[in-house]
């Protein structure tokens, strides 16, 4: 389990947009993998089980939040101090664009882009850690990349007619 936290601890931070809340959510996901190890199938990945055990915590502080309402976070000034030339301003927009877009790609969508992606699982892998066909892995995957790249290159322009009309 603990060779697993580094991998955990992206994944969660990837689903939560915090590295507070990611650690919060690896604590938990910990906790109930220790209380729950008699469910645990020997011979089984523990990565999978732990990436599943993860997502539903997560779903759960969702379901949660939504009850009691949101809470705001307090923004850290450590981000804003390590600029380092105009590549790195570059870079660092960038990657706040895509965080910000994957934090609003619809949470099954996300969930898979950061265990493909991120994490490196095959679509066969995520099919089995999340309990869904691999056919939903493909669709939901091509989505939440299709949304990525609309966001950071704005989306395609629509094709011209290339009959011999004249537009009406």
């Amino acid at each position: 389990m603990l060779a697993l936290l580094p991998r955990l601890r992206r994944f969660a931070y990837g689903l939560t947009g915090s590295i507070d809340e990611g650690d919060d959510l690896v604590q938990a996901t910990c906790e109930r993998a220790i209380r729950s190890i008699d469910t645990w199938q020997a011979g089984t990945r523990l990565d999978s089980w732990m990436y599943r055990i993860a997502r539903n915590q997560f779903l759960n502080q969702i379901r949660a939040n939504k009850v009691r309402g949101q809470r705001l976070e307090v923004a850290s000034i450590d981000h804003y101090t390590y600029v380092d030339g105009a590549r790195a301003m570059e870079a660092q927009l960038t990657l706040e664009a895509v965080r910000g877009l994957a934090a609003r790609l619809p949470e099954e969508q996300r969930s898979i882009l950061l265990l493909v992606c991120v994490e490196g699982l095959s679509y066969k892998e995520v099919s089995e850690v999340l309990d869904i066909p691999m056919g939903t892995v493909t669709s939901r995957l091509a989505r939440a990349r299709a949304t990525l790249k609309d966001g950071l290159d704005g989306p395609a322009a629509p094709e011209e007619k290339t009959s011999g009309s004249l537009p009406e």
